[in-house]
């Protein structure tokens, strides 16, 4: 259990981070009403006394996770999360996806597996090898060229065999196609969830500005950390 001065420590460091912050009165959901706390000049103000309880309960899940060996794909194409998410994710091994979404990676991930992955990894395998030296120069040029073109989508998932077990979204209303798939499959989502969507829409969220690199960051550091 988060001790009084651990958890107020938490809603300062976010308070500082710009995690109150959420979108113009116009643009707020009603059902992300119940997370904000006030209506300053237009704007809404998160409630991070909620982020915090609601960023715990979500670490607990992870925690539970790493125990059962169970599997979480973190998603987030937003500028604000991208370079996080790609740090971290090459520094501890966690599946990714940061740039466009591929239409049907989760709906049709075997035929995803075989002629993407799969594809990429033969390409890598074959490229250390040596084997493109038997081509000529532009034939080569071609080849990394081609693999590059897959490796900026699925470098993430280079390892990825099966459906993930969890998703981890950052920003649902632009990954609404994640989003839409897992839940067609029943795979949990935990997602940073701004005042301009629904959070009912998923099992754990974590009511804060996503638009804040440093607060993103923040969160999937605290998400991350309860995994390894």
């Amino acid at each position: 259990m988060t001790k009084i001065s651990d958890f107020e420590k938490k809603v300062e460091e976010l308070f500082k981070l710009g995690a109150h912050l959420g979108h113009r009165k116009n643009r707020v959901h009603p059902k992300a009403k119940k997370y904000i706390y006030k209506i300053e000049n237009q704007t809404s103000i998160i409630d991070l006394t909620q982020t915090v309880s609601l960023l715990e309960k979500a670490k607990e899940y992870v925690q539970k996770l790493k125990k059962d060996k169970k599997s979480i794909l973190f998603v987030g194409t937003k500028r604000s999360a991208a370079n996080i998410i790609k740090e971290l994710g090459e520094k501890y091994g966690f599946y990714y996806i940061t740039n466009k979404w591929p239409p049907g990676f989760l709906t049709n991930f075997e035929m995803f597996l075989k002629n993407n992955i799969k594809k990429m990894n033969k390409m890598r395998e074959e490229k250390e090898k040596g084997e493109w030296q038997k081509f000529v120069k532009h034939e080569q040029l071609k080849l990394q060229k081609e693999l590059k073109k897959i490796e900026k989508v699925y470098q993430g998932v280079s390892t990825m065999e099966k459906l993930p077990d969890v998703l981890f979204i950052v920003d649902i209303k632009k990954e609404k196609n994640a989003l839409t798939e897992a839940k067609k499959l029943n795979i949990p989502v935990i997602a940073i969830v701004d005042t301009n969507v629904n959070p009912d829409l998923f099992e754990y969220p974590i009511p804060a500005n996503d638009d804040s690199a440093e607060t993103v960051a923040y969160i999937i550091k605290e998400i991350v950390d309860s995994y390894h």
